[in-house]
């Protein structure tokens, strides 16, 4: 079994369905959780060194972060429905989120050193634009992109139709040679329309040190701590997955597989 997939674990009592620290990763920066809470559950964290994203996976919540009480969020029952509600919080901010019926909650995480106040992000704020064309065609959300506010953390949605491909041409950013190319690991929490079937991830860098090719199944965490990455959604199987990227330069500076470099991003 590959050691960049990481399978769900549904029956966690505390609803953690993923937990990826830098710790188990094997690498420096990125964290991310998926999380499960039942109607009225509350979590509550006191902050830590990270900086976070909260993501409204889907349902609804209340969210207090320190003194600041940002009221319910949330209008979609599907990753698949709309641009989501998100909340930005500095590095050592406590914070609590209350289920307002069943809620799937993602948070994002890498270290920073804080400075900025936390912050409401709308759907409006996110928007959606589209990347690539015919059989590459793809929908984009930047929750939380390198032209917003952030110390290291950057957090992205993608929506593939079945039949299409993603993150492709294939593209990597593995090497700190800023502005050309910059160095982010990078999480793909991946999320079938369905909730079966599969899509497909490849990872793999030129040299052949790392080659690996995954059969992705609802709720999976691929791990990206170098080489290109391409996904492909089979048809009749629409994907979606939550991209948490950070690195010591925040900014998404990367570099084409060659074989592939002719065709548009």
């Amino acid at each position: 079994m590959s050691k960049l997939l990481i399978h769900p674990r549904l029956d966690d009592v505390g609803g953690v369905v993923q937990r990826v620290t830098p710790e188990t990763a094997g690498w420096g920066y990125v964290g991310f959780e998926a999380i499960d809470l039942s109607p009225g559950a509350v979590l509550s964290r006191p902050g830590d060194d990270n900086e976070l994203c909260l993501v409204l996976v889907a349902g609804r919540a209340r969210i207090t972060a320190g003194e600041t009480d940002y009221g319910l969020l949330g209008e979609r029952s599907s990753p698949f429905d709309a641009s989501p509600y998100a909340v930005y919080l500095p590095p050592h901010m406590p914070f609590t989120v209350r289920a307002e019926g069943k809620l799937e909650l993602a948070i994002c995480a890498s270290p920073a050193k804080g400075g900025l106040p936390s912050r409401l992000i709308t759907p409006a704020d996110v928007g959606q634009i589209e990347r690539g064309t015919g059989t590459n065609l793809r929908y984009v959300r930047n929750i939380l992109p390198d032209t917003a506010a952030a110390g290291t953390l950057l957090v992205v949605e993608v929506v593939t139709p079945g039949g299409h491909w993603s993150s492709y041409p294939p593209h990597k950013h593995d090497t700190d040679d800023a502005p050309n190319e910059t160095y982010l690991e990078e999480t793909y929490y991946h999320r079938l329309r369905r909730g079966s079937g599969f899509a497909v991830q490849r990872v793999y860098t030129k040299d052949g040190s790392l080659d690996e090719t995954m059969a992705i199944a609802d709720r999976d965490v691929v791990l990206v701590p170098k080489g290109y990455h391409p996904v492909g959604a089979p048809h009749g199987f629409d994907l979606y997955y939550l991209n948490v990227m950070a690195g010591p330069v925040r900014q998404w500076k990367f570099s084409m597989d060659p074989d592939q470099a002719h065709l548009p991003y």
